[in-house]
């Protein structure tokens, strides 16, 4: 069976390990394919964007060349919402939302609980369903803001809610309501959803995204998935994956897509 990863962070972004190490480990594992997916450049945090991107370019060509027979290497890129269009033609996108913007503020949905619960208060009244409402609308247009290949960790701003189950009420008709319609509106596009597990690798979750509840949506209404770890350091390239597969297989899933460099096809999970 083919096996590759193609969210995977180095210290181009805030990854730990170079593309190299990286490469190098994805063949000893033998994988048959890794993609590298830095973060795009955000002029409004540069705490862990990609800033030099010809570089990075380069480096991911010289090692695709490198490791020609071995293990193929592309070159993608993991496009915020709020950055520019990339002037560069990557392998493929994936397109996430890691901010929402509110008055020009941006505000991150994964760094911190507090920084949550501060802009709820801040912003929305305390109010943190009026918080996700927003976040879920932005969700629902990153292909078209994007027009990604893949729809990166779909409902990211749950990052937190295992182990600080008040923080969110994922249990509310509100929520619910918002969570699907983008869920909704992004399965009308031509993107694959990614199963990420790289909260798992962190331990913030037990279960990758999106939630149990969106994957069985995603599959009851014809949506495509990929697996993948969002690897930020070398050893966690294929974490979680196998609790993941069973996870999906119970759910209905019997294909994810793989990725050959030119297209997505079905591949067994």
């Amino acid at each position: 069976m083919p096996l590759q990863n193609l969210h995977t962070h180095s210290t181009f972004c805030d990854g730990k390990d170079t593309p190299h190490d990286i490469v190098k480990r994805a063949a000893e594992l033998g994988m048959t394919a890794i993609g590298f997916s830095s973060h795009s450049f955000t002029e409004f945090d540069l705490s862990y964007c990609m800033k030099d991107e010809q570089k990075y370019i380069s480096e991911c060509r010289s090692l695709k060349d490198e490791y020609t027979g071995v293990t193929d290497v592309f070159c993608g890129l993991e496009l915020d919402y709020y950055s520019p269009i990339p002037a560069y033609d990557y392998d493929y996108v994936i397109g996430s939302v890691h901010y929402i913007n509110v008055g020009g503020d941006y505000i991150p949905v994964d760094e911190s609980p507090k920084i949550l619960q501060a802009a709820a208060e801040r912003y929305f009244g305390g109010d943190m369903q009026k918080l996700c409402e927003l976040y879920y609308e932005t969700a629902a247009s990153v292909f078209k803001k994007t027009q990604c290949d893949i729809i990166g960790h779909f409902d990211l701003i749950t990052k937190f809610c295992e182990q600080n189950p008040k923080l969110i009420d994922t249990e509310s008709i509100r929520y619910k309501h918002a969570v699907f319609s983008a869920l909704d509106e992004l399965i009308k596009s031509d993107s694959v959803f990614e199963v990420n597990t790289g909260a798992m690798a962190r331990g913030l979750r037990t279960l990758p995204y999106p939630s149990s509840e969106c994957l069985k949506r995603i599959k009851e209404n014809g949506g495509r998935i990929i697996l993948t770890s969002d690897c930020h350091a070398k050893e966690k390239l294929l974490f979680g994956f196998e609790e993941a597969k069973e996870a999906l297989k119970e759910f209905g899933f019997k294909e994810q897509m793989y990725f050959d460099g030119k297209a997505f096809t079905f591949t067994a999970l």
